[in-house]
């Protein structure tokens, strides 16, 4: 429902509240269990991506998310996010790439004009710069075992553990 069909399907902050819904069942069903049993967590995208995705790309404004945030997820927060970072135009080509070439599974975002995905870009810059202690700009150029190993160094840098 959130990731395919027309970009242009919902509205800024409709799209934020459905986000967040999801992210909150996530959340609830499946994230805090796994911490309770002392498990870690490893997740692709979470509350930061809806920051930066209606926040900054729909230009919803970070006051509204943040409060957004803190009602939904509250004070759980990551103990490490990694922003794996391109251009947007390789990143936008490695998407298309995903996706055969075509409308793929995951559609909707790579749909969005090229300024949507500028502010997008940006916004994960700002969140990594306002949040140095937890977040890390990754540089994803290169082939998947360059990119992996850059994400294993950092996971042992900033966690002390190896990444298996």
């Amino acid at each position: 429902m959130l990731v395919t069909g027309d970009a242009a399907r919902w509205d800024a902050l409709t799209e934020a509240l459905l986000h967040f819904a999801a992210r909150r069942d996530h959340l609830v069903k499946t994230v805090a269990p796994a911490l309770a049993r002392g498990a870690w967590v490893v997740s692709d995208r979470f509350a930061d991506s809806t920051m930066a995705y209606q926040g900054y790309g729909h230009e919803l404004g970070r006051e509204k998310i943040a409060a957004l945030y803190e009602l939904v997820v509250g004070g759980t927060r990551p103990d490490l996010t990694l922003v794996l970072d391109l251009p947007v135009a390789e990143g936008l080509a490695r998407a298309r790439a995903r996706a055969g070439g075509g409308a793929g599974a995951e559609d909707r975002s790579a749909n969005m004009d090229l300024a949507f995905h500028e502010r997008l870009r940006e916004g994960f810059h700002d969140i990594a710069a306002r949040e140095p202690q937890r977040c890390l700009l990754v540089d994803a150029a290169g082939d998947e075992d360059s990119v992996a190993s850059k994400i294993r160094a950092a996971v042992i840098e900033r966690l002390g553990v190896a990444a298996e």
